[in-house]
Formats: C-alpha cells, structure tokens, sequence
C-alpha cells in the first residue's frame, strides 16, 4: 500500500512540473492537424480517381 501512495505522490509531483500549453496553442495545432489532414486525403483521393481511370482505361 505504501508504494502505491508513493506512487500517487510521485505522479502528481512530476504533473506540477509539466508546462502545460496554452489555449491558443492548442487551437492553432488542432488547425494544422485537421487541414494537414484534409490536404492529405485530397491528394489520396485524387491518386485514386487517377489510377482507377488508367485501370479502366486499360481494361
């Protein structure tokens, strides 16, 4: 029981040291992250339609 208790006191010390990052911060990564993510299936989308043309035209 004592390690556990020592555990807890351990995580929640090295949790106070943690800079943790603002809201700005957050919103502008969550902003990259999702139009990085729509870029990304566009060009995926189009390599699809790509090749699914060239198939087609081959057959």
């Amino acid at each position: 029981m004592k390690k556990i208790v020592q555990f807890i006191k351990e995580s929640y010390a090295e949790l106070r040291k943690v800079i943790w990052p603002s809201r700005d911060d957050v919103i502008s990564s969550v902003k990259v992250v999702i139009i990085s993510t729509i870029i990304i299936a566009a060009i995926l989308g189009l390599i699809d339609v790509l090749l699914l043309l060239g198939i087609r035209a081959l057959f």
